[in-house]
């Protein structure tokens, strides 16, 4: 009998746990790996699994565009005005608020922050909007404002991984891999999921925030860059032109498909198209990240100033992305957490700033999309991972300003992708510490999405570790008072 080549290499005692499954290949080793071969068959196609079988039900949008205030910003500042913190402002806190509650930071009994900034009421809508926003202010009427967000985790890093995959343990899918798996792309020549930062920092939960997790490593959110090339590792280096280029790829093709015809790993199938979508990337992102075809008036709608990396420049990007047919676009900007413990983190100097450099681009986004009548397509979302305490955290006895997180109530706004444009949505109690009326959390959030995009959130599944995974895991409801 032959021996293997892996036993061979290894020695005859010695194996690898993969070539312990070839060697099994008639029997249990086959079993185990015939979910994931077959699923790989699907996986590879850019229509996605649903664009195979057909979505559950007509889709109201096509694409979603995430703008994640990292940091998660004071809704209490910005949405939510509550003229009973001006009434008890420095006053302590009445402890029924605080009994058996966990902070981050605040310790002891804390004093209730009025808020420094004045709020207005804003279109058709009535919708009470901070002086901080008034270009998000002068769209009210398009956005569905939810002041009635909770969430389970009040640490960042935690918090943002929830909010992007519907989960706090890192590994679990984020929500466009589930887009890029379900739905593929509309453009063959560019990712179906990318991701944009800005801000000081990059966000706390890391790349977890847009993995991949157990599906396939093609569906993992492609990072574009600010500067330079958008890609890391774009351009071809010194010598290689791209007939050459084109040449090796063809050779390192085959010897992966001799691969894969022996072992059937279905991840040598993602890498030989995650390879040809960068051939093909070479040529479309120098195209998509080249503003020079937009008009002077588009780059003031946004605020953008050519050659600088800025949040404006992403939600410009975005809405290139997406006229495209990216399936998803993820933008974080850092700078949120206004914590009050100097000025570069407190809500008098921080966020004021924080605000000037989102919301003329936030609500430009909003209005190019409309105007090009993508907006009905296109579902965009703000919003942060948590919000804000009523209360001065006062860390050390600062003498700053600032918030502590909170998990208990916090606003989102959501525009486009069938969305009822005008909705003031739920209300949270005189302080604004605890929702009182129609409560949504992220699993919410995610069903309602992924059924404006023609996905029933309980039938999109992969089949992991003996289980069906979803992005919901066992919750989550369709909002339907959302929706037009």
């Amino acid at each position: 009998m032959k021996p293997s080549p892996v036993a061979d290499f290894m020695g005859p005692t010695h194996t690898t746990r993969r070539g312990f499954l070839e060697l099994c290949a008639g029997g249990l080793g086959a079993a185990a790996l015939a979910p994931l071969r077959a699923g790989a068959c699907l996986l590879d196609d850019s229509n996605g699994v649903l664009g195979e079988r057909g979505l559950h039900h007509a889709a109201r949008a096509k694409r979603v565009i995430m703008l994640h205030m990292a940091g998660s910003p004071s809704q209490l500042d910005l949405f939510d005005e509550k003229p009973k913190l001006t009434a008890l402002h420095g006053k302590e806190i009445p402890p029924e608020f605080i009994e058996n509650e966990r902070f981050a930071f605040i310790k002891g009994t804390p004093r209730i922050l009025a808020s420094p900034y004045t709020f207005a009421r804003h279109g058709e809508s009535g919708a009470n909007i901070s002086e901080l926003l008034p270009h998000t202010a002068a769209i009210a009427d398009k956005l569905t404002i939810v002041r009635s967000m909770v969430t389970q985790e009040f640490n960042h890093a935690p918090a943002q991984i929830f909010l992007s995959t519907g989960s706090s343990v890192i590994g679990r899918p984020s929500l466009g891999a589930w887009l890029s798996y379900g739905l593929g792309t509309e453009c063959p020549d560019l990712p179906a999921f990318v991701v944009m930062l800005s801000g000081q920092y990059s966000p706390s939960g890391g790349a977890s925030c847009w993995g991949g997790g157990f599906l396939p490593t093609m569906h993992q959110g492609v990072r574009f860059r600010g500067q330079g090339d958008p890609v890391l590792f774009l351009s071809n280096p010194a010598g290689i032109d791209r007939d050459c280029r084109r040449r090796t790829l063809d050779t390192l093709a085959k010897l992966n498909q001799k691969r894969l015809e022996e072992v059937g790993d279905p991840e040598i199938k993602t890498r030989m198209a995650q390879y040809e979508l960068s051939y093909r990337m070479q040529a479309s992102v120098p195209k998509l990240a080249d503003l020079t075809g937009e008009s002077q008036e588009t780059l003031d709608l946004y605020g953008v100033n050519p050659g600088e990396a800025s949040f404006a420049r992403n939600a410009l990007l975005a809405r290139r992305l997406s006229e495209r047919g990216v399936r998803m676009v993820h933008l974080y900007h850092w700078g949120w957490d206004s914590h009050g413990t100097n000025a570069d983190d407190d809500i008098i100097t921080s966020l004021p700033l924080r605000c000037q450099e989102t919301d003329r681009a936030a609500a430009a986004l909003v209005t190019d999309l409309e105007r090009r009548g993508l907006l009905d397509e296109t579902i965009v979302v703000w919003g942060g991972e948590f919000g804000r305490t009523p209360m001065n955290e006062k860390r050390d006895n600062s003498t700053f300003l600032g918030r502590d997180h909170h998990p208990h109530a916090f606003t989102i706004w959501i525009a486009g992708g069938g969305f009822q444009p005008g909705l003031n949505h739920g209300a949270t109690d005189e302080l604004g510490y605890f929702v009182v009326e129609d409560p949504l959390n992220f699993h919410d959030l995610h069903a309602t999405l992924l059924h404006q995009l023609g996905i029933d959130h309980e039938r999109l599944t992969f089949f992991h570790q003996g289980r069906d995974f979803r992005l919901t895991d066992v919750e989550g409801q369709v909002m339907r008072s959302l929706l037009s």
